[in-house]
């Protein structure tokens, strides 16, 4: 791996053509309101153009007036002029009319396309498996969220619209200049391939750059996410350094691929303006000649200025628009792979069901491995009766929690089965199976809010009464009444305005109140006291009374009324019975048990 953590640099992006093609299909849904706006953005374009040649008459009209006033054959039409400038004022009115409804249209479908796209991977989390999350940092999937969409959503309103603005211009305003003169429409064109060339090496060479600047956004959230949520630990171990020099190696990734994208498309505006600089030139010096011969009027030159600057305009703006397509190519680019990725199986033809279950769960010679080359668990048997306390026991690296991930089916097993109730795992739908069990992990999680609301997080529909008993079983009513507000006081983002320990104590409640058949208790009284942790493990035995509860425990003397202990290393259960039988074996687990009361 690169020095500090650095990841390879992202090449251009994969599939150009077929990410457009997936854009194209995905909006394919909004396709009448797309259309609708075409046609706006173009009508819009069109009452625009008519409107330099007609206000090239008034000039026309106005010279004439002032050539015929001062040889005093004729007066300015005064009347005329007026007349031709209203119209004129409509036609950019009808233009602004239409700009406004093209415009309200298609933030529209931008803003729900993008609400489609957060609400479809918010969707797609939950629908994948832990392996991927396991694999990638938080911030590389939150920036397909925030940064890829936004991407997505600013580029694609404003580049189809821009699009079919200035395709419809060019083409109207070559269609009047020609109708002008078509010596001077032909030098003004000679300036067209120079413009197409100069973008299509830009686009090019900038592609890729744009697609590494986008992998690298996400790259960056991730390292600032952990190394926040983490500075504790950081300043701990005397890691700031580390930190710095792995975020400004990711940060130099970036900003190489930044500068690169945006000096290379911002090339293309002072370019553009250089070559439409040198077709204003060539207007004024074929106009002139034009004039004095009499071939055209003083107001087509004007207007024909006016449609110099109208064509080449919108090329800049097609110049602009490439720019906005690269990003917004690589941002959906990576939204469609996220989106493509595998997932979990969510439901099963024929499904058990889980409302009755039982607690009888069966391990059938299980084999399993994170990586299917590497089996860490080989072959696994156990069984066990409905409302069973069944103690977990291991060295670290055991398969303890594994086996539990197994159960909960977060992943499957490569070989064997594990069976609830005579029914394989598979044979439930994953979600319904999970409602199952009851969890309390060794790493706690609550989220941002009252107290209550974490609480309650185990059966939204429980009452406050029925919240306040699960806290009393588990024992943090006490601590609960005696914060600000009790039930009511407000835990911040990681919950670390309460102790460790008063984290641990509301997860158990949680569990409590969400009253499971089948209970998943891993290391849950690590984090408390010796006190409290006999205060917890009396609350327990009676919330386990009647369920079928796994109990994953260093501290042997939490599980000794257990009444099976299955004893783990390598993988492979190696003992088990209760506390007694085991200490009678002198075995592995016995000396496990006599290393802690030595």
């Amino acid at each position: 791996m690169p020095p500090h953590g650095r990841i390879n640099p992202a090449s251009k992006a994969k599939d150009f053509k077929g990410t457009i093609r997936k854009t194209v299909k995905y909006v394919g849904s909004y396709k009448i309101g797309v259309i609708a706006v075409m046609i706006c953005a173009a009508a819009a374009a069109v009452f625009h153009i008519v409107g330099p040649k007609v206000l090239g008459k008034a000039t026309t009209a106005l010279s004439e007036g002032l050539m015929g006033k001062i040889t005093g054959t004729g007066e300015i039409d005064f009347g005329y002029i007026g007349t031709i400038l209203l119209t004129v004022l409509g036609l950019y009115g009808i233009s602004y009319v239409f700009n406004l409804i093209q415009g309200f249209t298609m933030t529209k479908i931008t803003q729900t396309l993008c609400y489609k796209l957060r609400k479809e991977i918010t969707e797609k989390i939950n629908r994948m498996p832990l392996k991927y999350f396991e694999s990638r940092t938080y911030g590389e999937v939150l920036s397909r969220i925030t940064n890829d969409v936004d991407t997505f959503g600013n580029g694609f309103n404003q580049s189809v619209t821009q699009l079919i603005t200035s395709v419809t211009t060019m083409i109207g305003v070559v269609i009047m200049m020609l109708t002008i003169s078509p010596l001077m429409t032909l030098i003004t064109l000679l300036i067209l391939p120079i413009s197409l060339i100069f973008i299509s090496i830009v686009m090019k060479k900038s592609q890729k750059y744009f697609k590494q600047q986008q992998a690298y956004l996400g790259h960056i959230n991730g390292q600032v996410e952990e190394n926040y949520s983490g500075h504790l630990v950081v300043k701990a171990y005397g890691k700031e350094k580390d930190v710095i020099e792995k975020f400004d190696d990711t940060n130099a990734t970036l900003y190489e691929s930044a500068w690169k994208s945006q000096f290379l498309s911002g090339l293309m505006m002072p370019v553009m303006q250089f070559v439409g600089n040198l077709g204003y030139v060539g207007v004024a010096i074929s106009g002139a000649f034009l004039a004095i011969q009499g071939a055209i009027e003083i107001g087509d030159i004007q207007a024909f200025i006016t449609y110099v600057k109208n064509f080449t305009q919108p090329m800049q703006q097609i110049a602009q628009v490439t720019n906005m397509m690269q990003s917004m190519v690589a941002a959906v680019e990576r939204v469609f792979e996220f989106l493509e990725e595998e997932e979990e199986d969510q439901t099963t033809e024929n499904a058990v069901s889980v409302n009755d279950v039982k607690g009888v769960v069966d391990f059938r010679h299980v084999r399993f491995g994170y990586d299917p080359e590497q089996i860490i668990i080989k072959d696994f048997n156990a069984h066990v009766e409905q409302g069973q306390q069944i103690a977990i026991v291991g060295p670290t690296g055991a398969g303890k929690t594994t086996m539990v991930k197994l159960l909960m089916r977060f992943y499957d097993v490569n070989g064997g089965s594990i069976e609830l109730d005579g029914h394989d795992l598979k044979a439930y739908n994953r979600n319904e199976l999970r409602s199952a069990f009851g969890m309390v992990l060794q790493d706690t999680w609550l989220f941002k809010g009252s107290i209550m609301e974490n609480i309650r997080y185990g059966r939204l529909e429980a009452s406050d009464e029925e919240v306040m008993a699960a806290a009393k079983s588990a024992h943090a009513d006490h601590f609960i009444r005696t914060l600000p507000g009790g039930y009511d006081f407000e835990l911040n983002e990681d919950a670390t305005n309460v102790s460790a320990g008063q984290r641990q104590l509301l997860t158990i409640a949680r569990a409590i109140l969400a009253d499971n058949p089948v209970l998943i208790l891993d290391e849950a009284t690590s984090s408390v006291d010796t006190r409290t942790e006999q205060r917890i493990q009396k609350a327990m035995d009676n919330l386990m009374k009647g369920r079928t509860s796994f109990i994953i425990a260093h501290r042997l003397s939490t599980i000794r009324g257990a009444d099976l202990i299955l004893v783990m290393k390598e993988g492979d259960i190696i003992e088990q019975g209760n506390h007694d039988r085991l200490m009678e074996q002198e075995g592995f687990y016995a000396e496990l048990y006599n290393a802690q009361f030595a």
